[in-house]
């Protein structure tokens, strides 16, 4: 008994209910989730704690403030708990806040929360990522050794596509893209084209900039690795990190490949034959050549941290989808992978770079210069880069897993910062079932593409396509099929089939509020049960980055408006002007059907934003009904206008039929 109140107090104390904090504070340099299997143990007794749920919602409450209110109220607590001891010799106060073991104590926590130890409990839940009003959304940054191809499209519209769902869910969200223009291979890229390497950087990044504007990759930020800001920020990250005694100088020798700024290992290399019959070693991976290097730079103690990330990883939904959590759990568990990582290059060799701000001889890192980007677009180390820390969702493809996965969340953690909620991985994109490659020439340039597909046709068909977990494959064909399958022949058709002068000569929508619950027959029934789940079904989806269920979704409860129009030939009805059931059938066809075209252009906004915004302009949705709200059926909203519409404007061929140039 006595030992369970021990207990009972210790963990009041540590949330602020009492005075011992101090016991559960370490004194070593690392500043997040040091105490981490300690945390652990208090947090399990505090689950079975029987004043925990008297106390929960304080809890959820105090995690609210910031880390100096936090402990200035457990202060504030002990000082009065004092006074009311007279005893204010028995504990020591606890001067948290004027040091940085308060950031110690509140990064663990925080962290901890967030464990999946504690996911079935309420309060948890209502403080989850999901519930959150601040969205933070990234993509990588782009590598300027080459223009844009559909690989990088399709990170930049996953990411798109994510951040106008959560802006449809009244989030407020930040999406940021950009650019990694320091490294070697910039530099060779730059020479080949006889160009100074500066005026490369600009105009190569300037061609993603193009990208994104063109395929309305709506980008809160679009960040450059060569603006004067990044390189401060991340000489400060540097030097925190030296502060915190997470840097040492030492001898890096071993493998190296340059197209992939990468250290491999033996085990990570194959053999490969030359055109001239000579054996070299390249990546296993990528099959880039590598070279052996021997030099003096500085490392960062990355093998100290794989407690640290084996409990990061405790939540499998901080890597999606499992395949990609499943293999970077198995690095995690490979101490070669987590051997201590070389951060500099000496600038003999590597000039292309920023300065280490301690030794002017070494440059930094380029993924460690890269990976910060996602601080400097958020304003850091300045406050206010709290409100979207720690981001939401990152986008990566798989070939830069152990970066984002291994190395990101490590430096993360050295500086007292929170890893991503989330690193959505993804992979790659074949051409006629190759691999992309300039010696092939098939890498496909997205602007050619848009130019026989449309922006939006080529998005659809990016996000419709492919799945995260495995390759998906581009040819013309295939696009040609989908795009005229479902969007000129599903969508498109059943717009023209509603709205062709024939079957409505006044050129008008009819109100689904009015006229949606008329039909009884069994297609009308089975497309009013489609469409009445389809904002939530659609949610689920988009939620779990499944977009291409999404689309699947929305596509059904198309197919199933085109079946009523089959079923009940609103162009029969039409032929009857003086019989009045023919007249009510024939508007509540059109007024049902263009209200599932409504709901699937909404749900379908964030795959296809400018053919979305198109059908609902011809629909005369107002801009302040286009919420995720909205997508439910409105005959089940018992305030909503019965009266009839005209269309928005007079065109109907919402996407004509692709027919490619022999």
């Amino acid at each position: 008994m006595a030992a369970s109140l021990l207990r009972q107090n210790k963990v009041l104390y540590f949330f602020g209910f009492g005075r011992k904090a101090h016991d559960l504070i370490v004194t070593s340099n690392r500043t997040i989730m040091t105490s981490r299997a300690r945390m652990e143990r208090v947090v399990e007794d505090l689950q079975k704690n029987p004043y925990f749920e008297k106390y929960a919602q304080k809890i959820a409450k105090l995690q609210e403030t910031s880390p100096e209110e936090f402990l200035s109220r457990c202060e504030e607590k002990e000082r009065k708990i004092r006074e009311e001891k007279g005893n204010s010799s028995s504990y020591a106060p606890v001067h948290l806040c004027k040091t940085s073991k308060s950031q110690s104590l509140w990064k663990t926590m925080s962290h901890v929360w967030r464990s999946s130890r504690l996911r079935n409990q309420s309060f948890i839940r209502s403080y989850s990522q999901m519930a959150s009003k601040t969205k933070y959304i990234t993509t990588p940054i782009f590598y300027v050794n080459a223009a844009p191809h559909i690989g990088h499209l399709y990170t930049a519209v996953v990411a798109d596509c994510i951040a106008k769902f959560n802006q449809m869910q009244g989030h407020q969200t930040v999406l940021n893209t950009g650019t990694d223009e320091h490294g070697n291979k910039v530099q060779r890229a730059a020479k080949q084209l006889s160009l100074p390497v500066d005026l490369y950087c600009e105009l190569t990044s300037k061609k993603f900039r193009e990208m994104c504007e063109h395929f309305q990759v709506d980008y809160t930020n679009f960040i450059r690795t060569t603006e004067p800001h990044h390189q401060k920020t991340v000489q400060y990250f540097w030097k925190l990190l030296e502060e915190k005694n997470h840097i040492y100088k030492g001898k890096y020798t071993g493998w190296y490949c340059v197209p992939d700024e990468a250290f491999l290992f033996d085990q990570d290399l194959v053999d490969k034959k030359t055109p001239s019959g000579d054996t070299i070693k390249v990546s296993a991976e990528s099959g880039h050549p590598v070279e052996w290097t021997e030099e003096d730079n500085y490392k960062f103690r990355l093998s100290s941290f794989q407690d640290d990330l084996r409990h990061w990883l405790k939540d499998e939904k901080v890597v999606q989808p499992s395949v990609y959590h499943k293999i970077l759990s198995q690095w995690v568990e490979d101490e070669r992978c987590l051997a201590d990582l070389s951060i500099s290059r000496p600038r003999s060799r590597a000039p292309w770079g920023i300065r280490t701000p301690s030794d002017p001889d070494q440059t930094i890192y380029v993924w460690l210069d890269a990976l910060v980007n996602y601080l400097t677009v958020l304003g850091y180390p300045h406050r206010e880069f709290k409100q979207f820390w720690p981001p939401t969702v990152q986008v990566i493809g798989k070939d830069i897993l152990k970066f984002h996965g291994i190395y990101w969340p490590a430096f993360l953690m050295a500086v007292g910062l929170e890893p991503p909620k989330t690193l959505l991985c993804h992979s790659h994109w074949t051409v006629d079932n190759e691999k992309m490659s300039k010696s092939k020439g098939n890498v496909v340039s997205p602007f050619d593409a848009a130019k026989q597909f449309s922006a939006d046709g080529l998005r659809y068909f990016l996000l419709r396509d492919s799945v995260p977990h495995n390759d998906a494959n581009y040819s013309t064909e295939r696009v040609l099929n989908v795009l005229n399958s479902e969007l000129a022949d599903t969508l498109g058709n059943l717009i023209n089939r509603c709205t062709g002068k024939l079957v409505n000569p006044k050129q008008e929508i009819p109100s689904a509020a009015g006229h949606g619950r008329f039909l009884k027959s069994e297609v009308a029934q089975s497309l009013r049960a489609s469409m009445e789940a389809l904002g939530d079904t659609a949610k689920q989806h988009y939620e779990s980055f499944y977009v291409h269920h999404v689309v699947d979704a929305a596509m059904s409860t198309v197919r199933c408006a085109n079946a009523v129009v089959e079923y009940h030939k609103p162009w029969s009805l039409r032929k009857e002007p003086d019989n009045e059931a023919a007249v009510a059938e024939l508007k509540a066809v059109i007024a049902l059907a263009l209200e599932a075209t409504r709901i699937s252009a909404l749900v379908l906004y964030p795959v296809m934003p400018a053919l979305s915004t198109v059908v609902l302009d011809f629909l005369n949705v107002p801009m302040n009904e286009r919420s995720w709200k909205h997508t439910k059926p409105v005959y089940l909203n018992s305030t909503a206008s019965t009266e009839s519409e005209p269309f928005g404007h007079s065109n109907t061929i919402i996407f004509p039929k692709i027919k490619l140039a022999a």
